[in-house]
């Protein structure tokens, strides 16, 4: 699980979109378990990675429930309902975002919390090998802030590979194994949390002072001015 980080407008969302296959790099490439993104069909791309974007939106008043679905497009039949071999992998992404009371709610009807939730379960419901989510905590009061951090540490101790873009850092430094620092679109510092989540670091980072506190309860961030 790496967590990108940098001050807004550093290039983490741009970064992801190129992890993603959204995006064509400058120069190098990137791979997907050995394989250039570029050489894989679009169809097994799409079943392999999920992309969350920082912004997503929902235009139509469908329900919850088939906004999640809409992560198994790449498997879904073109017409017709959900077959019922696909319930028990939506069920169990409704019931991890905390939305099994809202699955037949139109979409267009949530609060910016719930949707970023949905979209959350949209992302994770087809259990791709690699997920990578843009500000997954954005908009979320911090009992679903904490729930979506867990709940992308459980996909990463299940053995997928998760890459999340956050502004919490103390949601990356609970639950993420490596950060990458970024900042004016160029690489600071990338490594394991213990070695790059210094207050040094994180000064130089966000131009502010920075203190990293530590107790029974695991480690924490304090900026002051």
């Amino acid at each position: 699980m790496t967590a990108v980080i940098g001050p807004n407008g550093a290039g983490k969302s741009t970064m992801l979109e190129v992890a993603a296959g959204l995006r064509a790099p400058d120069q190098g490439s990137v791979e997907l378990g050995g394989q250039a993104l570029s050489s894989i069909a679009r169809k097994d791309l799409a079943r392999r990675r999920a992309y969350l974007p920082q912004r997503a939106a929902v235009e139509w008043p469908i329900s919850v429930e088939r906004v999640v679905a809409l992560g198994l497009t790449p498997v879904l039949p073109a017409f017709g309902d959900i077959p019922a071999v696909f319930r028990p992998a939506i069920n169990e992404a409704l019931a991890a975002c905390d939305l099994l009371s809202l699955r037949d709610r139109p979409a267009t009807d949530l609060s910016g919390g719930e949707l970023a939730r949905a979209m959350l379960a949209r992302a994770i419901v087809g259990d791709p090998e690699l997920l990578i989510v843009d500000e997954p905590t954005a908009g979320l009061d911090p009992r679903h802030a904490l729930d979506a951090g867990r709940r992308l540490r459980a996909r990463a101790d299940a053995g997928r590979t998760v890459v999340m873009a956050i502004h919490d850092l103390d949601i990356a430094l609970r639950y993420a194994d490596d950060i990458v620092a970024v900042r004016e679109g160029r690489l600071l510092a990338a490594g394991p949390v213990a070695e790059v989540m210094t207050e040094a670091l994180l000064a130089e980072l966000y131009d502010v002072g920075v203190r990293i506190t530590a107790d029974a309860e695991g480690m924490a961030i304090r900026f002051r001015d």
